[in-house]
């Protein structure tokens, strides 16, 4: 089963689109919503993916939960070629719904320690 969506992908994808266009028009770009959380079910992993890069689809951004929460990069053939104990995979959060901005999640994670959502 694929990590994300089509319907996803293309949020994902209509995010990148709006933070290239917003860095190249005001320097900065927007503060997204998370559209996807993906998890570990085995152990320690956490990811709430708010963009697709459109000039490299597969590169996803968001924030990242391996032990220190922190916001970057992380391609999505990396994260579905991942296998636990059993052959158990990264799975999509399919209960999540986003509450707040990616940078409050990043604060709110920063002060927990973990991505709390």
């Amino acid at each position: 089963m694929d990590l994300i969506t089509e319907d996803q992908k293309q949020k994902l994808l209509a995010n990148g689109w709006a933070s290239m266009k917003a860095m190249q028009e005001q320097g900065s770009p927007p503060d997204h919503m998370p559209v996807v959380k993906l998890f570990c079910p085995w152990g320690v992993g956490t990811w709430l993916i708010t963009e697709m890069l459109p000039d490299q689809p597969g590169l996803l951004f968001g924030l990242a939960d391996l032990g220190t929460p922190e916001l970057g990069y992380i391609s999505l053939d990396e994260l579905s070629s991942i296998e636990g104990p059993g052959g158990l995979k990264i799975e999509q959060d399919q209960s999540f719904t986003p509450t707040m901005t990616l940078s409050a999640y990043a604060d709110a994670a920063r002060a927990a320690g973990r991505i709390i959502a």
